[in-house]
């Protein structure tokens, strides 16, 4: 006799109403801003409050020890919502705890004035908000079916943009330190509470947790075999490509304006508040268009090619006229780009995972491809500029050769999301 399959591990069919597709989005909002507000705002402020001669080496120890969290994180308590037989469901308790734990964490930074506090509480903020991340993500795939989640990804993508200048524009607007984390704390809360109200979650049956808990096995689990799994792995390997190319092409923008374009720096901030404005615009109207188109169509990997490939071509926007106009024009193309990829490959990763009881704790292992080109696009820009700075000697002026420095890192990245949107074509599985 066939043993029915609980809804928790189904393929879902049904549409999720509207107001569960805005607590989706508002969550998203929320814990974006819970993030971006400090990495963009208050931990600069607050490091050099704390060590005002040592600021830069504080604030990278607090960010790269945070990321690393991050990386972990994510896929580990992903795992756990996957065992959790809660009677009010598996994701939801993760997503509570995690808010509940981020704001005690963002609270205790709020009284931070030592570098050990500031990290230790920051770590935390991590670890809570990646809690809640790794399930709410994984309430797509639980949640709406194939042929719906190019769109519901797409605007679960907008949400997560708004949520990062939302995030950095309440940290700005506060008159200090402590009050930017308070009300970081308020809008995370506010925005958590119609998700905990209309989560939908379901809950998972005691008899089908997965395999009785064994430490060994729990960590061998993260490890998903290329050779029994090849369409994950395909899109494990594409993401990082991708993002890749683009955290190259946003992530040193504020020196490229400066020492490729020769703009003073008084001037600097202003032309990078521009471009990205410009670029987050282009990506919020580009998602949710594309990723309904996709849905229409039924087909997942034209568009991340062409995405892939675009993103490239807006890299050697940069890299060879080095013009401000071009730099406008490369921030819109760049932005469009993104957007497309954005909505349409999360559909796509989502028919790729491999089995039903393990969904939050796969798309963690998808995450570190986010995660992972962050650490690495700034090193591997900065040896590419220093490289091309040391071979340039005396046959360049020092403008020269930062010019070239960076019209090398743009054409690493161009080569980088075409080899990304090229690699796409691997998987079988998806059209």
């Amino acid at each position: 006799m066939t043993q029915t399959v609980p809804s928790a591990l189904a393929e879902p069919t049904v549409t999720p109403p509207a107001r569960w597709v805005l607590a989706l989005a508002l969550v998203n909002l929320g814990v974006m801003s819970g993030w971006f507000g400090p990495i963009q705002v208050l931990l600069a402020e607050q490091a050099r409050a704390i060590a005002p001669g040592d600021k830069e080496a504080v604030l990278s120890l607090v960010l790269g020890v945070g990321a690393a969290v991050s990386t972990i994180c994510n896929p580990l308590f992903g795992a756990f919502s996957d065992r959790t037989t809660w009677r009010r469901g598996r994701r939801l308790p993760w997503v509570l705890g995690g808010a509940v734990g981020g704001s005690l964490c963002l609270g205790l930074l709020s009284t931070a004035d030592t570098v050990a506090v500031m990290l230790l509480a920051w770590c935390g903020v991590q670890a809570a908000l990646n809690a809640m991340y790794a399930a709410v993500m994984a309430s797509i795939p639980d949640q709406v079916p194939v042929d719906r989640r190019g769109l519901i990804g797409g605007l679960v993508a907008i949400a997560q943009t708004v949520g990062i200048v939302a995030g950095v524009g309440i940290a700005s607007a506060t008159g200090s330190i402590a009050a930017g984390y308070l009300a970081t704390i308020l809008w995370l809360v506010v925005l958590t509470t119609p998700y905990a109200l209309w989560s939908r979650d379901v809950a998972l049956p005691e008899g089908y947790r997965p395999e009785p808990f064994d430490l060994r096995r729990f960590a061998r689990s993260f490890w998903i075999s290329p050779r029994e799994h090849p369409d994950f792995a395909w899109a494990w390997i594409t993401r990082f490509l991708v993002n890749l190319g683009n955290y190259i092409g946003t992530l040193y923008l504020l020196f490229y304006v400066t020492d490729g374009l020769g703009v003073s720096e008084d001037e600097a901030d202003d032309r990078v508040l521009v471009l990205t404005a410009l670029y987050a615009v282009a990506t919020v109207v580009t998602t949710a268009v594309f990723g309904h188109w996709s849905d229409r169509l039924g087909r997942r990997k034209i568009f991340v090619v062409w995405s892939g490939i675009v993103s490239g071509a807006a890299a050697l926007v940069l890299a060879i006229p080095q013009t401000w106009p071009a730099a406008v024009a490369a921030a819109v193309v760049l932005g469009c780009a993104y957007g497309i990829y954005t909505a349409v490959d999360f559909a796509l990763i989502t028919q790729v995972l491999p089995a039903a009881a393990h969904r939050a704790k796969d798309l963690g292992v998808i995450n570190i491809a986010n995660a992972l080109p962050q650490v690495l696009a700034p090193i591997l820009a900065g040896v590419i500029v220093i490289a091309v700075r040391s071979a340039g000697g005396s046959v360049a002026t020092y403008g020269e050769e930062w010019s070239v420095g960076y019209g090398a890192v743009y054409g690493f990245a161009f080569l980088v999301s075409l080899l990304g949107s090229v690699l796409v074509t691997r998987i079988r599985s998806v059209r």
